[in-house]
């Protein structure tokens, strides 16, 4: 149902009340009241992997009725308890402690898999999971490459799988209510978006090899990839900032606000790509810029995001993402709400905000039981993911690229930049659908 034309000063309470499609799209953002409804055959039985940003996963499934959370699974014994204490407190039940992940798949009673691994594991793990027949929730980025993210999707339409990607924005009521009035035209044609990441990141230090900690698995931790030697500086985060983990602060955080930007837009690939920067702040490990700002032009409008990982530029009073149009500027803030601004900057509307995972857990789980369209299905959630893949792709070849706006593709590629698509994994480790 297409949304009708809004004058610039609509109220919010008649932009509401203007459109049942908007009211349904909140609701669908809300846990439903399942009351006298819930049976046993209605129950998703989760397995919660990567128990770091897991323990937020179960802390919100713990939230979603009817949803047993019947297993647990890392590599990292101390995070395992943390994992199954957490759900037995919140539960009353005891779940399953696996470390392997194969030994989650293999077990026929678990109808989901909740994904919180590092960003090299997103997709083979996702892959796998949809080939042993659950469905799955997958953090973001989602992918580590742009290779493995057509794999995934591909893997979701081959085995008719519900795979939600992890950018929760897209079930807050919010956001949702924000996004709507840029497609219905609340402040004109929409020209741009800017988004910000500011934060005080410290120095990582130059890492030492040194004997695999006891509590680890170290082999399985670095799965399908070419291993190399542990080093005490790694594990658990700072593999974020060397690319064979990782892919910087991009893909890390970058990927929330160009989802947004991308959403809000209503666009899908550029036509050309630039990420300009550096590593500034310290002499360590780290290999991903610190400091860089990306810019995508959809020939249309464009979308640039500012990154600023050392400073937190505490003086600057910038929006989490900006859409500015021909009749107003409408502003996110870091959690859900939103302003709208006259073109003199006069504030038109001020809507308070809600943040929170539990509704894109929820859709998930409505997707799974009933069919409920996923917010961030895979492969909306890979064209966002592929912005981040696309601009490091751009910072780690030096160029700016010209891609093509119907495929998300190269037409161009060097070699070097045909390489950056994809990745080396262990002999026979590799990726298939």
């Amino acid at each position: 149902m297409k949304l009708p034309e809004l004058g610039p000063r609509l109220p919010r309470r008649a932009f509401l009340q203007s459109t049942g499609a908007l009211a349904g799209l909140l609701a669908a953002g809300r846990a439903p009241a399942w009351g006298a409804t819930e049976s046993p055959a209605d129950r998703v039985r989760v397995a919660v992997i990567g128990l770091g940003r897991g323990l937020d996963h179960v802390a919100s499934y713990l939230r979603v009725p009817n949803v047993e959370i019947a297993c647990v699974c890392d590599v990292d014994e101390r995070r395992l308890a943390a994992g199954r204490n957490k759900v037995r407190e919140g539960s009353g039940k005891e779940p399953l402690a696996l470390r392997e992940l194969q030994r989650v798949l293999d077990r026929p009673d678990i109808d989901a898999v909740s994904l919180a691994l590092p960003n090299f594991w997103h997709a083979p793990a996702t892959l796998l999971a949809c080939r042993a027949g659950k469905h799955v929730y997958v953090e973001k980025p989602g992918s580590h490459n742009a290779h493995e993210a057509e794999l995934m999707v591909a893997a979701a339409r081959k085995y008719r799988r519900q795979v939600q990607m992890g950018n929760q924005r897209r079930s807050r009521p919010e956001i949702v209510e924000a996004i709507a009035r840029l497609h219905a035209g609340e402040i004109g044609p929409v020209r741009a978006a800017r988004s910000w990441y500011d934060a005080n990141r410290q120095g990582i230090g130059h890492g030492q090899p040194a004997s695999v900690p006891a509590w680890l698995d170290y082999n399985l931790w670095q799965g399908p990839i070419v291993p190399r030697p542990y080093v005490d500086n790694l594990v658990h985060y700072n593999w974020h900032w060397r690319w064979h983990w990782g892919g910087g602060e991009l893909a890390n955080n970058g990927i929330h606000a160009l989802d947004v930007c991308r959403w809000g837009l209503g666009v899908e690939f550029p036509r050309r790509v630039s990420y300009t920067g550096g590593r500034y702040h310290f002499q360590d490990d780290q290999e991903t810029p610190d400091t860089a700002v990306a810019t995508y032009d959809f020939g249309h409008c464009t979308a640039i995001w500012d990154c600023s990982s050392c400073v937190p530029r505490s003086h600057e009073k910038h929006p989490f993402v900006a859409f500015y149009g021909d009749r107003g500027v409408l502003a996110l803030d870091s959690g859900s709400g939103y302003k709208i601004y006259e073109p003199d900057g006069q504030e038109r509307l001020s809507v308070v905000g809600h943040s929170g995972d539990v509704p894109h857990f929820t859709n998930f789980i409505e997707a799974i039981r009933n069919g409920t369209k996923l917010n961030s299905e895979i492969g909306e959630g890979q064209k966002s993911t592929l912005l981040c893949h696309l601009g490091n792709i751009a910072y780690r070849t030096g160029a700016s690229l010209v891609v093509d706006p119907a495929t998300g593709k190269i037409p161009g590629a060097t070699q070097r930049m045909k390489q950056l698509w994809t990745r080396e994994y262990r002999h026979g480790a590799e990726p298939r659908v």
